[in-house]
């Protein structure tokens, strides 16, 4: 490990590297027993037509845009490796916002060689963004972004290797991080932030927070600073997104065990031992990857062995109000949250789909008790209701399991605290990293981003099980990830019972055999690996983001720099649109309130991308048009 940069790491990365979960889980044993069953075995690629896997039948009546021959307004964009943007003949992009950027005139100028100083450094635009959504407030656009993580020696660049050395360097750090709420307005000169608006402002690792549902209030979330445990500080790597009916926007809480770590041996009881083993909390003495623990006793566990409980939540935010104080919902489950996509019940009750981005882990639902009224109170909508979990057969058929004292041998409170344990308990299906979920607004269904898993079959699971390859197994090493559809029973995502099939496993048709050669819907011309984000437009068409190995060569040879494609949920057909920097991830998205612009977030450039040579890499966003000013999705 010595001979490992980690401050170049991602926290998927480092997560992987100190804390390597199972290699096989049972989400493989079920695709591969549906394909089995359905005499896919020697042409998998039959999966990727909905038609094809769902049956016909099942497109009846779900499907507003069934017939349409061409979806996609655009010809296919090649591959890219080089530095910079690309999308197709017809589109123009330009930089809206990079990190750095002003949100407010008292902001210190951004550096080409140094970046941002810690004084001003909660008054500009945060790093590595990455799930995004537009509010319409009155006549003011209002775009609120997640800053994920930092890249230690990009935003550290006068101290060697990147390394914290002071109570100001974390500070900078944490200040980069969080959320930025900004109004945006298009004028003469494009898309633009407005600088000092009264909406604007910083959500980051000191922001005052409360903590409400089951959880709350109980002992493990109390500490000296908060002896109530029901009022914390900071949102921890933020990931995806998400909003719901009323307005507000979901911030979610993804890999947040990385900040924490022991300046000392802690002494731990035995349940706090055993949560920080299953959501990976070092307890070893050790700067760590930012070590916030050496400068900040808020993250010394040998100190406050409670304050890792007050992470993992997923935050809601009202962007409206740039004076209220966002809420950590327990009842949502604590996990490695990716996104928070809602859709609603015909009854009203809101449905809250997640999915817990680590190999091995689980997808969830939350479904209110009560229901959503326009216009009427939604504060125990989040916070009143059940959690679920799901479970995936090899008939293709699935339930969600209710999360229940019941059923799991636990308290509500310790149920939100410990979901992974809940779930592990119920016998949920493990996945491959579930990342984004979006709800197709056109037919009632949802997708999930299972986007990889690499080490299936090298090493043994946590209990030490043998997980080579065999029978049940699709496909070993699985570098190019799939993502999984599912329809509720019923057309109603409050039913316990859905359908599932594949809408895609990607790969390599020109150089790889078998299932690594990808599903029908993949071709020479659109492979790609690792899809990540995703989000539908209002006419159904998915958009795909990609975050996987970018080097184009062997079995990546042919799929080129990260990207963001568009599918059909219909015919199966994938087209690619855009492409980032070498280096990036192309990670969040959403539109204009007009639709004619689409606002794509570019995280950690491997280059000096967007200012060019002599400029630190900036994470950026990137406004996207049409040149004839027509609705972009």
């Amino acid at each position: 490990m010595k001979d490992i940069d980690q401050a170049e790491m991602s926290p998927d990365e480092w997560d992987e590297l100190h804390f390597p979960r199972a290699d096989h889980n049972g989400f493989d044993d079920v695709v591969e027993a549906a394909i089995s069953r359905r005499g896919f075995l020697n042409g998998v690629v039959a999966f990727g037509s909905g038609a094809a896997v769902m049956g016909t039948s099942m497109l009846k009546g779900t499907t507003a845009v069934a017939g349409q021959s061409d979806r996609f307004a655009f010809e296919q964009l090649p591959i890219q490796t080089d530095g910079t943007v690309h999308v197709p003949d017809g589109y123009e992009w330009e930089v809206l916002v990079r990190w750095g950027d002003p949100l407010f005139s008292d902001a210190p100028a951004f550096d080409a060689a140094t970046g941002v100083p810690t004084e001003g450094s909660d008054r500009v635009f945060g790093e590595n963004t990455d799930g995004m959504e537009l509010f319409k407030v009155g006549n003011h656009e209002l775009l609120v972004v997640n800053s994920e993580y930092v890249n230690t020696k990009t935003n550290l660049p006068e101290n060697e290797g990147g390394k914290p050395a002071s109570a100001g360097d974390v500070l900078r750090l944490q200040n980069f991080q969080g959320v930025s709420v900004m109004e945006v307005t298009e004028g003469e000169n494009g898309w633009e932030v407005v600088v000092d608006s009264p909406y604007n402002r910083r959500i980051h690792h000191n922001t005052p927070m409360v903590i409400d549902g089951p959880a709350a209030g109980h002992d493990l979330l109390k500490t000296d600073a908060d002896p109530t445990g029901t009022a914390s500080l900071g949102t921890f790597n933020n990931c995806g997104s998400g909003r719901t009916p009323w307005g507000t926007y979901l911030t979610c809480e993804e890999n947040f065990n990385g900040y924490f770590g022991a300046t000392e041996e802690a002494s731990l009881d035995d349940v706090t031992a055993a949560g920080f083993k299953r959501y990976g909390v070092k307890t070893d003495v050790d700067p760590g990857r930012y070590n916030y623990h050496g400068f900040d006793a808020r993250f010394d566990i040998s100190k406050n062995p409670n304050e890792p409980h007050r992470a993992g939540y997923i935050v809601e935010i009202d962007p409206a109000n740039p004076d209220s104080t966002p809420v950590k919902h327990t009842a949502l489950g604590r996990f490695k949250h990716e996104n928070a996509a809602y859709a609603l019940a015909p009854d009203g009750r809101v449905a809250v789909y997640m999915g817990d981005d680590e190999r091995g882990e689980f997808m969830y639902k939350w479904l209110s008790r009560d229901k959503y009224v326009p216009g009427g109170d939604t504060s125990t909508l989040l916070s009143e209701g059940q959690l679920f979990v799901a479970r995936f057969d090899d008939d293709m058929s699935g339930e969600w399991v209710a999360l229940t004292p019941a059923a799991t041998g636990m308290s509500e409170a310790e149920i939100a605290l410990f979901s992974r344990i809940a779930a592990s308990a119920v016998g949920a299906t493990t996945m491959d990293r579930p990342e984004w979920i979006a709800v197709n607004p056109t037919a009632v269904e949802a997708y999930c981003c299972l986007t990889n898993n690499k080490n299936r079959g090298i090493k043994p699971n946590a209990g030490g099980d043998d997980t080579a390859a065999n029978g049940p197994n699709p496909r070993e090493a699985n570098n190019y990830g799939q993502i999984v559809r599912w329809r509720p029973h019923g057309d109603n995502h409050a039913s316990n019972t859905f359908d599932w099939d594949l809408y895609v496993m990607a790969g390599n048709p020109t150089n790889q055999q078998g299932a690594y050669k990808g599903s029908s819907n993949i071709n020479e011309g659109n492979m790609f690996n690792a899809p990540d984000g995703m989000q539908f437009d209002t006419t159904g068409i998915m958009w795909i983001q990609t975050d996987g190995n970018d080097d184009n060569e062997v079995e990546f040879e042919g799929m080129g720099n990260n990207q963001m494609l568009a599918g059909d949920p219909v015919t199966g057909e994938i087209r690619r649109f855009l492409t980032g920097p070498n280096g990036s991830e192309v990670t969040g998205l959403t539109w204009s309130s007009d639709k004619r612009t689409m606002f794509v977030g570019i995280q950690h450039p491997g280059k000096p991308f967007p200012d060019g040579e002599g400029s630190l890499p900036r994470s950026s966003i990137v406004a996207v048009k049409r040149t004839d000013g027509a609705m972009v999705g």
